[in-house]
């Protein structure tokens, strides 16, 4: 280990040179002072990715390699975020909660990946990786957070910035937004409008073995489908500053979309000749207001937030299909509508008492959440009588917490501890009476830090952390997405899951990660097909299972390969050290997982999986920035799901500024090979399948912005710190 780590160090010595130059080094100390604390840089120069002890914070904004296309494209190219077969998005093998702008989002499945579409990547001023969550977030986190930071700067006066990406393969797909901001006296403002219109295809296919037939009964289903996502979306920001110590600020976000997807899909199987088309509809909406009061108490740091948020989201989808089996010559029909509702509200504080003298700190501060998600569905199938599902959540959770951070010498201290008091009731038309449960517990979190030298950092953390079951998980709609041979519904007798979290973690310059992570869930929920022993037809059913315990263990790579210092040459490389933007570098990023079910038999081996990711940038002549992302998931197992064939994707973009840096232009293709396609076996109860699914996931992308107005930037924080940002020890800052 300490032969493999003396040779990275030394193949990136180039891209650190500055850091170990003595001149240099004085340089920066005089410059520190002009940093901008809410912009990725250090000594004035632009740095597109900064690893700290706690955290790994990415740019987003003036980096081409992520800011071409929306949120949830972004978010996939981060160092160590790999997607599951499912969908679902994990941080170097632990489970993740998203937040914007420091607030956990209400939204989950289909419902988040829709609202991070709708989120253009150009409006994302950062992403921070936080690894091990300290007492300050919530415990309903799981592992790990990834926290999106929109753009919240302010420039004097009124100043606008014009975007539009055009997606084409086969469909035309125009994404127009404008940012307009500006400050005047002690008000500075942020409206960001724009519109998404996106066509795909997707193709799905599986293969289906029922074992609990004697003999066993095979099908073979498809489904195709053509989609086309509309959605306009707004954000308003202001902040209003009441005194020298004092600020108010108000965010406003809202989305209206309008989505619609036709869809052929047939069965076929022994005396089973199966047809089914139809066309589904969906109108959602969904406002977020946060207001908050931010202070600082006196002039040793000591600092008092209050935040109150709200959350309104809704959505009503509509499925009419019509089906025929051509051997028993019999026709079906398929009709369910659903009325969707879910609201979110929360009040919270936090204090902040730095001891500089003491190097020692202490932060408190509470949180009240009301969480309620009604979905009334009414389904008509084969038949005039209406079946109607009433699902109804409710949740309430108090939550205090207290952290104190302490310096001695080399070494800094986290401990944390936060008191969480959840009273949940979930009412369901397919069960007899109402589950109501209350979990009250404490969840601590510890964490060390040496500091060996200006460089390089050692950390050892532990977190225990809770993950209520989702709504998208629990509800018994199924929004309609099934016929004669598949159903889709929730588990509402679901019971949390309680995590424990391990990490240790070497990281070196500023841009080298290396690390292991341990995590022991207990009542793990995962996404599963299975059959009905008693059934007498062969029905699959897509749902979610417990398991009592699910361990992972994880190790992590991530370090970038200076290609200036060896084709340049040293001196070349460092003239170009004052500017990244005229580099030309590759970062790599490795991960091996391996996970492990206690009382779950595998039909297969249980083999560890790799995940390898690679960001390059090159320089062309005539000024031209060639940005490329390549990642490849081989073959192995992922929880309970076995990747048959490797899930990999090759991006490549061409951009160019013109009008001194005014005028952006960009050329991209994404997906370049059309290679990007799941095939897994996943072994459910009484049923196995093989599963395979294919998007039209090659697309050309032509972007081009516009920044016009003054572009003097003016020092002002206006994020809204819903969140507390640290995590890891040392002093608040």
């Amino acid at each position: 280990m300490k032969t493999t780590f003396t040779a990275l160090v030394l193949l990136v010595t180039g891209v650190f040179y500055a850091q170990e130059n003595p001149e240099q080094k004085k340089l920066d100390s005089i410059k520190k002072s002009e940093i901008l604390l809410d912009e990725v840089k250090v000594a004035q120069k632009k740095k597109y990715i900064k690893v700290e002890s706690d955290k790994t914070t990415i740019s987003v904004k003036d980096n081409a390699m992520l800011n071409g296309g929306n949120s949830l494209e972004a978010v996939k190219k981060l160092p160590g975020v790999i997607t599951s077969p499912t969908g679902s998005i994990t941080l170097n093998g632990r489970g993740v909660a998203i937040y914007i702008d420091g607030a956990p989002s209400s939204l989950s499945g289909t419902d988040l990946q829709n609202y991070l579409n709708s989120l253009p990547a150009n409006a994302i001023e950062k992403v921070e990786l936080i690894y091990n969550p300290g007492a300050s977030f919530d415990a309903n986190a799981s592992g790990s957070i990834i926290n999106i930071i929109t753009s919240t700067k302010r420039l004097k006066g009124i100043n606008a910035s014009f975007n539009i990406n055009y997606n084409f393969n086969k469909y035309q797909k125009p994404s127009p937004q404008i940012l307009l901001n500006g400050k005047e006296k002690k008000l500075s403002w942020q409206a960001m409008i724009g519109y998404n219109y996106i066509d795909e295809e997707n193709k799905t296919t599986y293969d289906q073995t029922f074992t609990a037939f004697n003999p066993n009964k095979y099908l073979n289903q498809e489904n195709f489908s053509q989609s086309t996502n509309r959605n306009i979306y707004a954000r308003f920001g202001t902040n209003y500053r009441l005194s020298q110590k004092s600020n108010l600020l108000l965010n406003y976000n809202l989305n209206f979309g309008n989505d619609r997807s036709t869809f052929d899909a047939k069965t076929l199987g022994e005396n089973i000749n199966y047809f089914n088309e139809g066309i589904s509809k969906n109108k959602n909406s969904n406002h977020e207001l946060s207001l908050q009061f931010k202070t600082k108490l006196d002039t040793l740091g000591r600092t008092f937030d209050v935040v109150a948020y709200s959350n309104l989201f809704d959505r009503k989808p509509i499925t009419d299909s019509n089906a025929r089996d051509f051997i028993s010559n019999t026709n079906f029909y398929n009709y369910g509508n659903n009325d969707f509702n879910l609201q979110n509200h929360y009040l919270k504080y936090d204090f902040v008492f730095p001891f500089e003298k003491l190097k020692f700190s202490v932060s408190t501060g509470g949180k009240f959440n009301v969480l309620n998600v009604e979905n009334l569905g009414n389904y008509y199938v084969n038949t005039p009588i209406v079946n109607t599902i009433n699902f109804d959540y409710s949740e309430t959770n108090l939550a205090f917490y207290a952290e104190a951070r302490k310096k001695v010498k080399k070494f800094s201290f986290t401990a944390g501890l936060r008191f969480e008091d959840f009273n949940v009731e979930r009412v369901s038309s397919t069960i007899a009476e109402k589950i109501k449960f209350r979990n009250t517990n404490v969840f601590p979190n510890l964490s060390a830090i040496y500091e060996m030298n200006e460089s390089i950092n050692f950390t050892a953390s532990y977190s225990k952390k809770i993950s209520q079951p989702d709504y998208n998980r629990m509800d018994p709609n199924n929004g309609s997405v099934f016929d004669q041979y598949n159903t889709s519904q929730g588990n509402v007798f679901l019971n949390p899951t309680f995590f424990d979290n391990y990490e240790f973690k070497i990281s070196a310059m500023q841009f080298i990660n290396l690390g292991v992570n341990y995590t022991r869930a207990k009542d793990a929920n995962l996404f599963v097909f299975s059959a009905d022993a008693n059934a007498t037809e062969a029905i699959s059913n897509q749902t979610s299972q417990q398991f009592d315990q699910f361990n992972t263990f994880s190790a992590f790579a991530s370090f970038p390969i200076p290609l200036d210092y060896f084709l340049k040459g040293k001196e070349e490389f460092k003239n170009r050290m004052s500017n990244i933007d005229n580099m030309n570098y590759v970062f790599l990023n490795v991960n091996y997982i391996k996970s492990d079910i206690k009382g779950y038999v595998f039909p297969y081996s249980n083999k560890a999986i790799m995940n390898y990711a690679a960001q390059a940038q090159i320089i062309l002549p005539w000024k031209v920035k060639n940005t490329m992302t390549y990642f490849i998931l081989p073959s192995g197992n992922w929880e309970i799901y076995k990747i048959t064939k490797p899930i990999q994707q090759f991006d490549i973009s061409f951009n160019r500024d013109f009008m001194d840096n005014k005028l952006k232009i960009g050329l991209h293709c994404f997906d370049v090979f059309n290679s990007n396609e799941i095939s897994a076996l996943i072994a459910g109860q009484n049923l196995e399948s093989n599963f395979a699914q294919k998007r039209d996931s090659r697309t050309f992308r032509l972007s081009l912005t516009y920044n016009f107005g003054n572009l003097k930037l003016e020092k002002e924080n206006t994020d809204i710190q819903v969140e507390k940002k640290q995590a890891g020890g040392g002093l608040v800052k």
